[in-house]
């Protein structure tokens, strides 16, 4: 029986698309702890900015960012083919493993550091103690990893639901605008939900500045929307060429019918 399941081309896919989108969040969250200077990347020299009656601003972003754009777009994938309630379930279980990850985390910072080696190990490096390195990569603020969770799945269930609605009018076109639309939107929504709870509740930020950085952030993710419509086209053809022009209509069907 497990032999005729992992036979079948939609289920095969199910499971690479879940695991994928499973790690994809579980290693943004992770990384999430550094900020990366956006302008350097493309070296140019950071150019402090005022928004909002906030000063000083620049793209100083987390190393979360570089993949949490590929996790909406295979929100749009799975949501594509398999439809409104395996996105759902698929981010349940995400937020349940990074729940559980931290978790770990927290009792790996816990548990007494080995002193004679381990903790003094990389001081050549510049690393006096390893222990306090460990417990700033991996223990983030409790505030930081809440606001982090409800945001993913609010925009999550947000992004759902605009592409079906979308989808409903357009039908099988367009794929463009219901896997851009909906995006643009959600992660509109995600940019607030994090600072608002993680900062503003957490660390007692002012609105002005919760608004303003979350601009700042959201400019960075609507523009990665944007340049990555063309991949959800490439992945969508490769899909389609993988199970067949007959049962990818048929799924893509049934998804829009949930």
């Amino acid at each position: 029986m497990v032999h005729n399941i992992l036979r079948d081309k939609p289920t095969r896919l199910f499971i690479l698309l879940t695991s994928f989108f499973v790690a994809n969040a579980l290693i943004a969250e992770c990384i999430g702890t550094k900020l990366f200077s956006l302008e350097l990347l493309f070296g140019m020299e950071p150019e402090p900015f005022s928004l909002l009656g906030e000063n000083g601003l620049t793209y100083t972003l987390t190393a979360g960012v570089l993949l949490w754009p590929l996790e909406f777009v295979m929100t749009d994938i799975v949501n594509e083919y398999f439809g409104a309630k395996a996105v759902r379930r698929i981010s349940y279980v995400a937020v349940g493993l990074i729940s559980y990850a931290f978790i770990m985390f927290y009792m790996a910072i816990a548990v007494p550091a080995e002193q004679s080696f381990w903790v003094g190990s990389q001081k050549e490096a510049g690393i006096p103690d390893m222990q306090v390195a460990f417990s700033s990569i991996f223990g983030q603020g409790m505030w930081i990893i809440v606001g982090s969770l409800i945001a993913f799945l609010v925009a999550q269930i947000l992004d759902v639901w605009i592409f079906h609605k979308i989808k409903k009018v357009t039908g099988q076109k367009k794929v463009w605008l219901r896997a851009t639309g909906s995006t643009l939107v959600s992660q509109f929504i995600d940019s607030f939900i994090v600072l608002f709870i993680a900062f503003h509740i957490g660390r007692d930020w002012s609105m002005q500045r919760v608004l303003a950085i979350g601009l700042v952030n959201y400019s960075y993710k609507a523009m990665m929307a944007l340049l990555l419509t063309p991949v959800i086209y490439l992945v969508e053809n490769r899909i389609d060429r993988y199970l067949g022009r007959d049962i990818a209509s048929k799924m893509k069907t049934a998804a829009t019918e949930q």
